[in-house]
C-alpha cells in the first residue's frame, strides 16, 4: 500500500485520501454511463480518511478501482442525446471519461473488474433491506433479511488531492497545543524535544505542499493528466 500511494505522490507530497462507496449506487440492469450520468454533480463515494471537508472539486491524482458492475449494454430513449459516457468503449474509458471531467488536469487511473465483493459470512451483515442478493439498489425494501446480501459492486479510490492541506495543518496545531508539549517533553515515547520540533518542521512543510499553486513555477506535473 505505501508503494502504491508512491505513485500517486510527487512535489514532496506523501499523503493520500481514502474513498470507498460500499455498495457502489446502482439499480438493477443499470449501465455504468447511466449510474455515472447521474452524478454529473459529485462523485458517488464518500471519503473515509478523518477531516471534516466531504466535497473535493479537485485533486493532483488518484487511482480508482471498480468491481461488480456489468458492461451491459445502456438504455436509451429514441430521440434522447447520447453522453459523452455513453459513446466510450469500454467500462474502463467510461470511468476515465466521468472522472476527466470531475477532476480535469488531474492524473487519474481508472480500473474496472466484473467481479464483485463477496459478503457472505463472516462478512458483517449491516446491509439495507433496499439491496438485492447481488447489492443493487431496489426502490422498496425486499421480503428478506439483509444478511441475504451475497455481493455487493463497491468503488474504492486514493487520492491527493489539496484538501489533505487541511488535515495536516490540524494536526500540526494539535501537536503544537500545549498538553501535547507537556507528552513530548516527558519523554514517555523517548522522543527528545529537539527530534520532536523536527518532526513537527517536516509536517508543516508536506502540508504546505498540499496548498494550491504549490510548485506554479513549473515544478508540478498535475496538468500532464491522462
Amino acid at each position: 500500500m505505501m508503494h502504491f500511494a508512491d505513485s500517486l505522490t510527487f512535489s514532496g507530497r506523501k499523503v493520500v485520501a481514502a474513498w470507498a462507496a460500499l455498495p457502489f449506487p446502482a439499480l438493477p440492469g443499470s449501465s455504468l454511463p447511466e449510474i455515472l450520468s447521474a452524478h454529473q454533480q459529485d462523485v458517488p463515494w464518500k471519503l473515509l480518511s478523518s477531516w471534516k471537508e466531504q466535497k473535493v472539486s479537485c485533486c493532483f491524482a488518484q487511482s480508482v478501482v471498480l468491481r461488480g458492475i456489468c458492461q451491459e449494454k445502456p438504455t436509451s430513449c429514441p430521440g434522447q442525446p447520447r453522453s459523452p459516457l455513453h459513446r466510450c468503449e469500454s467500462p474502463e474509458e467510461v470511468l476515465q471519461q466521468f472522472l476527466h471531467t470531475q477532476f480535469p488536469g488531474a492524473f487519474s487511473t481508472a480500473h474496472v473488474l466484473q467481479q464483485p465483493c463477496d459478503t457472505r459470512p463472516p462478512f458483517p451483515q449491516f446491509f439495507s433491506p433496499l439491496l438485492t442478493r447481488r447489492g443493487f439498489l431496489l426502490d422498496k425494501a425486499q421480503g428478506y433479511s439483509s444478511a441475504g446480501v451475497e455481493s455487493i459492486p463497491v468503488l474504492a479510490a486514493l487520492q491527493s488531492s489539496p484538501g489533505l492541506h487541511s488535515l495536516l495543518s490540524g494536526l500540526c496545531r494539535e501537536l503544537q497545543a500545549p498538553s501535547a508539549r507537556r507528552w513530548s517533553s516527558s519523554g514517555t515515547a523517548g522522543l527528545e524535544q529537539d527530534d520532536f520540533q523536527e518532526a513537527l518542521e517536516e509536517l508543516k512543510t508536506l502540508a504546505q505542499c498540499y496548498e494550491m499553486g504549490f510548485g506554479a513555477d513549473g515544478s508540478e506535473d498535475e496538468a500532464d493528466s491522462d
